[in-house]
């Protein structure tokens, strides 16, 4: 099954964003600057249910945690890191991070 990801409209034209894709059952998150093999990327997964904290975590602007499942930290510059609890980690420069919150507040992440 072919993944439709999408980025905030408010991220640059460059491939350097927070990328999401809504499957049926679950929302996934990566990072577009990954450079290595697509069967290697880094790819977080949270619950339909699960999602809606993330986005007020968000839209809160702290660091913090949702439920058991994704921890996210933000640096003194403006940076995020998403960190599951896999211990899998996406990184996010100030801008990437301040272009995906801006859309999670227009609406754009919200499920369809």
């Amino acid at each position: 099954m072919r993944v439709a990801w999408f980025k905030s409209t408010f991220s640059s034209a460059e491939k350097t964003c927070v990328e999401v894709a809504f499957r049926d059952d679950v929302v996934l998150i990566r990072d577009s600057k990954y450079a290595g093999r697509v069967q290697c990327q880094p790819i977080i997964s949270v619950s339909n249910g699960q999602w809606s904290g993330v986005l007020e975590l968000v839209l809160s602007g702290a660091a913090g945690r949702v439920d058991q499942v994704l921890t996210v930290g933000l640096g003194d510059d403006g940076s995020a890191a998403l960190v599951d609890s896999h211990g899998t980690e996406l990184l996010f420069n100030a801008a990437e991070w301040d272009a995906f919150a801006k859309g999670v507040a227009n609406g754009q992440f919200d499920r369809p």
